[in-house]
């Protein structure tokens, strides 16, 4: 009697405890010793026994094809150590036995011929499989109620890193530079002003590789803020639960990009990387047709000549040198009088506490959101419950309203984080303020951009002499206006249009008393009142 024997451990853990491949080789030579059997061969495996596709067993399977009779016996110790699967492993047994070939477990011998041993085979071979789902059920179960308590599974996404605690606990954490890049991505792509195909390019150049379609899976992975996904095995609906981890952005910017990918939020986007004698291109809108002016050199007998056009059949074209330093000569009217920075900065505090005051109301309103959708959640559940809704409404009241719910409290947490100072960024925002020109010159194009885009949200328009926007950074004409009310013209007032303080009176016989003049400072909420005893110089 000739045997090949086929030993077979799947992981590291079975080599410790039990199934070795050097304990498997003792027993099976032992037994074929004992019974006079000879050694043809000896098959070690590897692999997993939940299918037959192994490549050291069809290595054996095609030998056997071409040495058909010489082989008489497949001896194994088990019969998990043939197979994990029934139905496949019936029907390798059949394909053996039309080779000549018995597989047999030493340590569980069945005589095949006898037919009620066919009920035993069915149980050693069905004991492994009901083992293996169950093994594969219970790390299931494990993982969907991870996630359910926000917990991140696997490897970690591009951008964090896998850490593990003392105690032994594994989490994910932001990893720089990677987390920094993102960040920067998404607060761009938010802003509307390139395309994401260029941003794209940007986060390679700055160090972080990824592919297109890798960026674009981070881009809609809600990971990054937070958000861990719990939709797993026989779930209809998707559901996002708060993360145990450190989120790179905040869900309000996660929902902006969203939206901006999905089509709702509609900006001017424009090209990254212009030249530096087209530094305006896209940002300057078309007097005549309002379409936005793009860029182009013509070709003359001097060399190349750049220019400003419309790429409609209005006309519109301005030489680029002249547009450029007119436009430098528009910055140089934002940069605030020598002396006015602590004046700005009070102003500016007042205005800003003005603007967020009404916070309070909108997070009462959101609480009110809140409270109204989770009534209808628990409507929803007792109707459930009396059977008169259908489970799969249910589920769809259900999920809409935990993606409204959730909506809801991310914006409640941004309005909450905004309760902050300004003091530290107002001192920043009004130093560059104050070298805006020379900030302006030393840029290179991307910074020059940069800079026009946080200046003008809406564009410029631009007619040959001048420039005009029909709206400026809120700061920067808070700024603007005050200075305006602070200038002296040729007639001595303190400002072209200054409502004088009604404690002046009117002149008479009497001798006419010295006043301290006044100025109204115009301010979008209310005006604010300084008394000066001499104009500013």
């Amino acid at each position: 009697m000739i045997a090949d024997l086929y030993i077979r451990v799947s992981t590291d853990e079975q080599a410790d405890k039990g199934y070795s491949q050097r304990d498997q080789d003792d027993r099976l030579r032992k037994y074929c010793d004992a019974n006079q059997i000879k050694v043809r061969k000896i098959i070690y495996e590897d692999h997993s026994a939940k299918t037959f596709n192994r490549p050291q067993w069809n290595n054996l399977l095609l030998d056997l094809k071409k040495q058909r009779g010489q082989v008489n016996f497949i001896l194994f110790l088990k019969w998990d150590r043939f197979s994990r699967n029934a139905g496949d492993a019936y029907q390798m047994i059949s394909t053996l036995r039309k080779l000549g070939v018995e597989p047999q477990a030493i340590e569980q011998p069945l005589d095949l011929a006898i037919p009620e041993n066919k009920l035993m085979l069915a149980f050693y071979l069905a004991a492994p499989e009901v083992e293996n789902d169950r093994r594969a059920l219970n790390v299931t179960y494990g993982m969907k109620k991870a996630r359910k308590e926000g917990r991140w599974m696997g490897k970690a996404p591009l951008g964090y890193a896998n850490k593990i605690t003392e105690d032994g606990k594994k989490y994910i954490a932001p990893k720089e530079p990677g987390a920094s890049i993102l960040k920067w991505a998404f607060q761009t792509i938010a802003n509307g002003q390139y395309q994401v195909e260029q941003i794209y390019k940007e986060v390679n150049k700055k160090g972080f590789k990824v592919c297109k379609s890798g960026f674009w899976n981070i881009l809609r992975n809600p990971v990054y803020c937070g958000k861990i996904l719990t939709c797993g095995w026989k779930e209809l609906h998707k559901t996002y639960v708060p993360g145990q981890h450190e989120p790179i952005i905040s869900e309000a910017l996660f929902n902006d990009v969203q939206d901006f990918l999905d089509g709702k939020k509609k900006n001017y986007r424009t090209k990254v990387g212009a030249l530096e004698v087209l530094q305006l291109r896209g940002y300057i809108k078309c007097p005549k047709c309002g379409k936005l002016l793009t860029g182009s050199a013509s070709r003359g007998h001097g060399g190349l000549y750049y220019y400003y056009h419309c790429s409609s059949s209005c006309g519109t074209r301005f030489k680029s040198q002249h547009a450029n330093e007119l436009f430098a000569s528009e910055l140089k009217k934002y940069i605030p009088r020598p002396g006015m920075a602590e004046v700005f900065k009070l102003v500016i505090n007042e205005v800003y506490l003005a603007k967020t005051k009404n916070q309070k109301d909108e997070i009462k309103n959101i609480k009110i959101e809140l409270e109204q959708l989770n009534n209808r959640l628990l409507k929803a559940r007792e109707l459930l419950l009396s059977g008169d809704l259908d489970g799969t409404d249910y589920k769809g009241i259900k999920y809409e309203s935990e993606k409204k719910i959730a909506c809801l409290e991310g914006k409640a947490l941004d309005l909450n984080r905004g309760n902050t100072s300004i003091s530290t960024l107002l001192d920043k925002a009004l130093n560059n303020l104050s070298r805006l020109d020379k900030l302006y010159d030393d840029a290179d194009t991307n910074r020059k951009r940069e800079i026009i885009g946080s200046m003008y949200p809406e564009k410029l328009t631009f007619d040959g002499l001048s420039y005009r926007t029909s709206r400026l950074n809120e700061a920067v004409e808070l700024i603007y206006k005050l200075g305006e009310g602070f200038s002296e013209n040729e007639k001595g007032q303190i400002c072209k249009k200054a409502d004088l303080s009604l404690l002046v009176g009117l002149p008479g016989f009497e001798p006419r008393q010295t006043e301290p003049k006044s100025v109204v400072l115009p301010l979008y909420y209310r005006p604010i009142y300084l008394s000066v005893s001499q104009p500013f110089a």
